[in-house]
């Protein structure tokens, strides 16, 4: 197996690290496949399938217990709804930390942590974004693919396309040529406005692994003999380089007879004016299966209950992302690379018949138990914390007695200030003279008698 490239690879701090394991998984079974067939599958397409496969394997553990954690979040959920509707008009801080407490204590009764939801997405995202960077640019990550475009000898002398390019006079200009006449973006972010000056500063490997960006980014139609300002245009002499690298290009990196480096819509457009309406049809066929597959998780994920008031929003919210999600994959798989796309259905694909199997586990649980061995988890966690049962309960119970007596105390009607102002009057009133309230009542009258005058 042949070692990843550096310098093209995705550098960023948190998932390049991400991104270079996940390429040498996926540059391994490409090897192993490739071995296996006795060098007769050499299919990046096949390996982003598997790598796919391989994915959603190791996260099944992880997609149990996040449906678990929703199937008893159904459960609970009356519980919870009835401590919000407690205090629902209730906005100071002791009532707000009573909810607090009496909601904990509902998700200790189930045994379940209010973030277990997230662990999963908190996982999942990382290796989703670093993967989109592997397949962004395969020779990155993939040796055996990156060597069908360059080969380095003992002696540093560069072989194959990418070398035969790097020996040919004015080749920075020619290959800028290519980047404008095909709007070539690269993952190391090479652009037409600076590939200029990053070629005529690069050299050796550097420059080679830059040139192998450039070209693996070409779409088909840079190719094809009789487009003007194609590869065998701008490199005449490299004929029999190019026709190699496209024989090797056309195994590895082709899907029924698409580039997944090309976009749908590019193919679409290229196809429809050569007449090719196969390959219209089959790449108009991934975004739409990326549509449908994603439609059916949808329709196969539990569905979580709800109980009016902000639950109904919620459950509005939930309705519009699930008509919208399928809608942006559609959209997204037509202005993306095909790789991308196979990468997306394959995901789509794995979910649902993930789920499904799923759903049957679900269904065949006996939740009262899963609960009281959460539970028994749960009073093992705490009883190494120093917590007792006791202990909780009566925070609890000590909190809610708490807010009851201090809204009692700080809520008063309007007849309750009256006959406080009525009792004070009377004891103006009947006053003895010579005593403190008489005093007073002196005091008060000559303040008013001076402000009368003022």
């Amino acid at each position: 197996m042949s070692g990843m490239i550096e310098l093209t690879a995705y550098s960023g701090k948190f998932l390049g690290p991400i991104a270079k394991v996940l390429g040498w998984i996926m540059s391994g079974i490409y090897d192993i496949v490739l071995k296996i067939s006795g060098g007769t599958i050499n299919s990046v397409p096949l390996a982003i399938v598997l790598m796919t496969i391989l994915i959603y394997m190791c996260l099944l553990p992880l997609t149990i217990q996040q449906q678990k954690f929703s199937k008893l979040s159904q459960k609970m959920q009356p519980e919870l709804n009835a401590i919000r509707d407690k205090y629902k008009n209730r906005k100071d801080q002791e009532a707000m930390m009573a909810m607090n407490q009496e909601t904990q204590l509902v998700y200790q009764k189930y045994g379940i942590s209010p973030s277990g939801s997230c662990i999963q997405m908190l996982i999942q995202m990382p290796i989703l974004f670093a993967l989109y960077r592997v397949f962004y640019n395969i020779p990155a990550y993939i040796g055996s693919v990156r060597d069908s475009f360059y080969t380095i000898s003992g002696n540093e002398t560069f072989h194959g396309l990418v070398g035969g390019i790097m020996n040919t006079d004015g080749f920075v200009k020619k290959v800028s040529d290519l980047m404008t006449k095909f709007n070539v973006v690269t993952s190391s972010g090479l652009n037409i406005k600076n590939v200029a000056d990053t070629l005529n500063g690069a050299s050796g490997k550097d420059l080679a692994n830059y040139i192998t960006d450039i070209v693996y980014k070409l779409p088909s139609t840079a190719w094809d003999k009789s487009v003007d300002g194609s590869i065998f245009q701008q490199f005449p002499s490299l004929t029999d380089q190019i026709n190699s690298t496209m024989h090797d290009m056309n195994h590895f990196n082709y899907f029924l007879g698409l580039n997944i480096s090309d976009t749908p819509w590019a193919i679409i457009k290229s196809s429809m004016e050569g007449h090719a309406w196969l390959l219209v049809i089959l790449a108009v066929l991934i975004p739409v299966l990326s549509y449908i597959t994603q439609l059916i998780n949808i329709k196969l994920m539990p569905t979580a209950a709800t109980a009016g008031g902000e639950n109904d929003q919620m459950a509005r919210q939930m309705k519009t992302m699930n008509t919208m999600m399928p809608l942006m994959s559609l959209f997204f798989c037509f202005v993306t690379p095909v790789g991308l796309g196979i990468y997306w259905v394959a995901s789509a694909v794995c979910r649902a018949v993930q789920q499904f199997f799923i759903n049957k586990h679900i269904e065949n649980l006996n939740l009262e138990d899963i609960i009281a061995k959460n539970q028994e988890k749960a009073k093992k966690k705490r009883e190494k914390m120093g917590i007792s049962e006791n202990q909780i309960s009566n925070a609890a119970r000590m909190n809610t007695r708490q807010v009851t007596a201090s809204s009692k105390s700080s809520v008063k009607t309007t007849a309750e200030k009256e006959l406080e102002l009525e009792k004070a009057n009377a004891l103006k009133a009947n006053a003895k003279p010579g005593s403190m309230a008489a005093k007073a009542n002196l005091v008060r009258e000559f303040n008013e008698r001076n402000n009368k005058k003022n």
